[in-house]
Order: structure tokens, then C-alpha cells, then sequence
């Protein structure tokens, strides 16, 4: 018997309503015994009546989901009462004394897992969509919960379990097939499937993206305008602006969103030779920065001035446009005072850091699903190059290691470990 498990369901604070959970064999026995009037409830319809609680009574509805046509597989039993704090917690320490237990972080999720209702990875896609900052990944995590990538893995394994097949048959039965295996045929398979692998690890780069935000840093030396341009960017008053060479000495950090992605933008402190200890650790910090930013934006009112060493893309920006025409080369030129050409460069920066608009595929986001997909792609990259030197029983074994690596994408070959850690990332009542 799968013991009851209750939690409150909807956010913590102050609301019109709030939803306190049971999911378990005897949750009908505990509905009975705090809801009245007490009814031969129907599943799939809402009753009104009075729900007890430690102390008190609330009016509020009750909603009975038999199993298995419910989120978790099981017998689930919703209790909607007015959203006060205290009101919602005293009804779930009511549940509780009548002998559910309190839900662990992502339980509900778990046993629908568990009980098939959905894969590993559309409750990692659910996780998205609750947690996204931003419209892409809430569509990127929408694809995922709607088990866009778990078919197209499953469609992988289904072809390279037809493969293992026939490698097995030629290891078990070899006298019974006078032709022998068709090598060439099979190494063909087994390219096409490395080749649909790689196609979903290509798709990681911009999952990356989307899942932590396109880092955008904006260098130059000392009052070239870089804290106006990332306030004027934001939309708000974020960095300190002043004359006054260094007064931006450590970074300084905002976020907006163009086209539905994330962008982390950073203000990093001018570099100058000549600077104060102080100052100078600011534009070390700068330096590490601009580095490994994914955008640069080197900030310039007239003087060259190139970055320094990075690895992402750089846009020459010209700021201070509405006092000087650009001399030299300039991506754009804007002015961060009067918003001349801010439109422009978010559109330059968000094709030079993003790049991909199409947000209506599936993309890998979760670096788990990588390095399941990378495993895969190794193990099917060493049974191709290997088909024709080594023994089948060998080729057997890579094959089997690429269709596990797979499965640990859906959940199917998932350990306790790894399914674990997927809903620790939850909130207790989901």
C-alpha cells in the first residue's frame, strides 16, 4: 500500500485561494473525514462544503481525481480553501493528524514518474516552465514536458535496439545465416543513428543559452559612457554615473529579455593603466569577465578601443552619438543619453549573442541530457569505427552502452541517484 501524502499546493503568501494536496490509497478516508457533508464522491467533480482544520472550519471545495486518471497515477484528493497562510497550513496539519505524511521536495512529480504518468525528462521540463525567466525557456521547457525530446530518443533506441538485434542473432546463431551479417549495412545504421545524436548535441549550445542567459559584458576605458548605456539599456537607473574616472570598480549587473531570451548584462570597470590598488582589482575582475562573456561590447566615444582578450563576440559600439559623428569603425553608433539606436543594438546583440530565433523546437537545455546524449554519441561513434576490426560481442557492448545513455534521458535506465537529484529541484507541493 502507497501511504498518503499531503502538501500544500499552491505558493506560499497571502491569496484568493489556496490548494492543500493528498495523493494516496486512503486519501477518500481522510476527505471523509475532514470535508462535509460527507458524499459518495464522484471523480472529476467539485463539491462545495465546509473543510476542518486544526481548530477551525473554512468553506471551500473539494475535487477527487481517481487513479489512474490523475497527475500522479494515484487517488488524488484536492482541498481548495480561502488562500490565508495560517488557514492553508492548519488544514494540512488537519490531513496530517488523520495519517497522511508530509510530501518531500517534488514527491508529487515522483510518483507520477514512477507510476508512468510521464518521463525523467518532461518532469525536468515542468521544472523549467515553473522556474523560467524568460519566455524561451519557458517554451523550451513547454517542448520538454510535452515529450518532444523524449520521443525523439525513444525513436534513437528503437532503431538501435533493431540493430542490437540482428548483432545479437549473428552472435548466438551464426551457422544459421549463410550469408553472414551485411556490415556495411549495419555500420550505415549505426552512422545514421551517431548522426541524429549529434543533431540533438548540436541544439546544446543555444539550450545553454537559454537555460542561464546570453552574458553580455560592456568594456572600454574609463568615461566612455558604459554605466549610461547599460542604465539606458535596462530601462532604469542601475549603475552609478559619473564623471569622475573609476567610479565603476566592481561589476555591475542587470538583465532584460530580447525576443524572449535572457540577457545577463555587465558593466565592468574602465580599464586605464594608472589605477589605485582598489581600482585595479575591479579591472582584473573585468578582464576574467570580458573573457568568458558570450557578447563583448566595447564601448568607445571617439578613441579606439579594443577588448581585451575573450572568447565571445565583440560589437565596436560608438556611444555618445548625439555630441560627435563616429571617426573609424564602428558596428553601431548610439547614444545612450538621448536612446538614439538602443532598438538597434539589442537587435545587434541579440543576433551576434543568440542568433537562433526559431524557439518552437527542442532544444537541449539540461546539461544532463548533454552528457547522457554525449556518452551516447561516443559509445556509437566507437562501435562504427570498430565495426569491421573487432568482435561482435564487443560492438554488442558499445551499442548496449549507447541505447543506456539514452535511457537515462527518459528515466528508463536512470538510477536512484539521478532521479533523486531530478526532484529534489522542486518545491514540496509539486
Amino acid at each position: 500500500m502507497q501511504e498518503s501524502i499531503a502538501a500544500i499546493a499552491t505558493a506560499s503568501g497571502t491569496g484568493g485561494v489556496a490548494i492543500i494536496r493528498i495523493s494516496g490509497e486512503n486519501c477518500l478516508d481522510i476527505a471523509n473525514k475532514i470535508f462535509t457533508p460527507k458524499k459518495n464522491f464522484k471523480p472529476n467533480y467539485m463539491y462545495a462544503g465546509n473543510i476542518e482544520g486544526d481548530g477551525f472550519t473554512d468553506y471551500g471545495f473539494l475535487v477527487y481525481f481517481k487513479a489512474p486518471k490523475s497527475f500522479t497515477g494515484e487517488d488524488v484528493i484536492e482541498l481548495h480553501c480561502h488562500g490565508g497562510v495560517q488557514l492553508a497550513r492548519g488544514i494540512l496539519k488537519k490531513c496530517l493528524s488523520l495519517g497522511a505524511r508530509l510530501a518531500e521536495r517534488g514527491e508529487f512529480t515522483k510518483r507520477a514518474f514512477l507510476n508512468g504518468k510521464l518521463t525523467l525528462a518532461s518532469a525536468e521540463g515542468m521544472a523549467d516552465m515553473i522556474n523560467a525567466e524568460s519566455l524561451a525557456l519557458l517554451r523550451a521547457g513547454s517542448m520538454l514536458y510535452g515529450e518532444k525530446l523524449s520521443e525523439e530518443v525513444v525513436a534513437i533506441q528503437n532503431s538501435l535496439k533493431d540493430v542490437l538485434a540482428e548483432v545479437a542473432v549473428e552472435i548466438d546463431y551464426p551457422e544459421e545465416d549463410e550469408q553472414g551479417l551485411d556490415l556495411k549495412k549495419i555500420k550505415t545504421e549505426i552512422f545514421a543513428l551517431y548522426g541524429e545524436t549529434e543533431r540533438l548535441l548540436s541544439s546544446y549550445k543555444c539550450g545553454k543559452k537559454i537555460k542561464e542567459g546570453v552574458t553580455v559584458a560592456l568594456c572600454g576605458k574609463p568615461n566612455t559612457g558604459k554605466s549610461s548605456l547599460l542604465n539606458a539599456l535596462l530601462g532604469y537607473e542601475k549603475a552609478l554615473v559619473s564623471a569622475e574616472e573609476g567610479t565603476t570598480r566592481d561589476a555591475v549587473e542587470g538583465v532584460i529579455e530580447i525576443d524572449g531570451v535572457k540577457y545577463n548584462l555587465i558593466d565592468t570597470a574602465g580599464i586605464r593603466e594608472r589605477a589605485g590598488s582598489v581600482e585595479s582589482m575591479g579591472i582584473e575582475r573585468a578582464k576574467k569577465i570580458i573573457k568568458s562573456a558570450d557578447v563583448v561590447l566595447s564601448v568607445s566615444d571617439g578613441e579606439e578601443n579594443l577588448p581585451e582578450e575573450t572568447n565571445g563576440e565583440v560589437i565596436k559600439v560608438f556611444n555618445k552619438a548625439d555630441l560627435r559623428k563616429p571617426a573609424g569603425e564602428y558596428d553601431i553608433a548610439v547614444s545612450a543619453k538621448t536612446g538614439e539606436g538602443m532598438d538597434r543594438l539589442k537587435k545587434l546583440i541579440a543576433e551576434r549573442g543568440f542568433g537562433d530565433t526559431a524557439l518552437d523546437k527542442a532544444y537541449i537545455v539540461e546539461e544532463r541530457h548533454y552528457s547522457a546524449l554525449l556518452k551516447a554519441a561516443e559509445a556509437l561513434k566507437s562501435a562504427c569505427e570498430n565495426l569491421e576490426i573487432l568482435t561482435l560481442d564487443i560492438i554488442a557492448v558499445d551499442l548496449k552502452d549507447a541505447w543506456d545513455a539514452l535511457g537515462e534521458i527518459t528515466g528508463e535506465t536512470a538510477n536512484e541517484e539521478i532521479i533523486s537529484t531530478v526532484f529534489a529541484k522542486f518545491c514540496v507541493g509539486k
